[in-house]
């Protein structure tokens, strides 16, 4: 049976709208961090545009079911994004942010997807049917944003389960010009973000430095944004921390709308 062919092309055209929109604003420094008499300002539509999606997936050594790896940070930095893009930007969102598989056909509703942790416990493990559902929801104009995960051990695991997804895809590095850096604010390039308590030189792992990797489609769109060596999540989990520092927090909203933006304009 054919799928719907969900509701791309609609996002696509109104958040256009909206980008330009907001643009003007786009370059002030978000400071979502801090402000801790609006904390439960949701701001929230029922009639919005967007909504967060968690991936929930299994791993080698468990921790699919219930709340595993693919859990860490939820849901106060699911529901911390969507408030920051209620107040940064003119896209409206929508209620509670929803955790969702690759299997499941209700992804076809939202072109805007979120995992992390993809190098734990031996990394993912994708059944033939999510494996098929989202290089499908991919190639339909999807958009996957991978988040938090570190070092060469972890690359490995991820790059073991992704190859299969499109095993004909080469997986780019993304360079400081590229649109995505630049669609909403202008940002130079990746940010390596600490996790709550690391120091500020370094994240996980005594590493220093943050990469964004790509799978294009044939139009050269960014169909999965890979953010390695950074930790976005807690960035946004850790927004009214007093132990977090603000910066870094504001780093991972620029990065995070930018990558929506181009998710919804692309």
């Amino acid at each position: 049976m054919p799928r719907s062919p969900g509701k791309f092309p609609l996002f696509s055209f109104a958040i256009a709208l909206l980008v330009l929109s907001g643009a003007l604003g786009a370059q002030v420094y978000p400071q979502i961090a801090g402000s801790q008499d609006e904390i439960y300002d949701l701001g929230y539509d029922e009639g919005g545009e967007f909504n967060f999606v968690r991936v929930q997936f299994d791993t080698y050594y468990g921790g699919g079911f219930g709340y595993g790896t693919w859990s860490i940070d939820f849901p106060d930095a699911d529901m911390n994004f969507l408030r920051g893009v209620s107040r940064l930007t003119n896209v409206r969102v929508m209620s509670d942010p929803i955790v969702l598989r690759f299997d499941d056909e209700k992804i076809f509703d939202y072109p805007f997807l979120y995992m992390l942790e993809v190098g734990q416990n031996g990394g993912i493990l994708l059944s033939p049917r999510e494996t098929e559902n989202l290089r499908e929801y991919l190639l339909r104009g999807g958009f996957l944003l991978i988040d938090d995960f570190w070092g060469q051990r972890q690359w490995d695991n991820f790059y073991a389960a992704f190859s299969q997804v499109f095993p004909d895809r080469e997986i780019i590095e993304l360079q400081p010009d590229h649109e995505i850096f630049h669609v909403y604010y202008d940002i130079e390039g990746p940010q390596m973000i600490p996790a709550l308590y690391r120091s500020d030189e370094y994240g996980e792992q005594g590493i220093d430095f943050a990469s964004n990797h790509a799978i294009l489609d044939d139009d050269g769109r960014v169909m999965v944004l890979i953010n390695w060596n950074s930790d976005m999540g807690d960035g946004w989990e850790h927004t009214y921390h007093p132990a977090y520092p603000t910066r870094y927090a504001n780093s991972a909203y620029r990065l995070g709308i930018n990558y929506l933006m181009y998710s919804l304009t692309h």
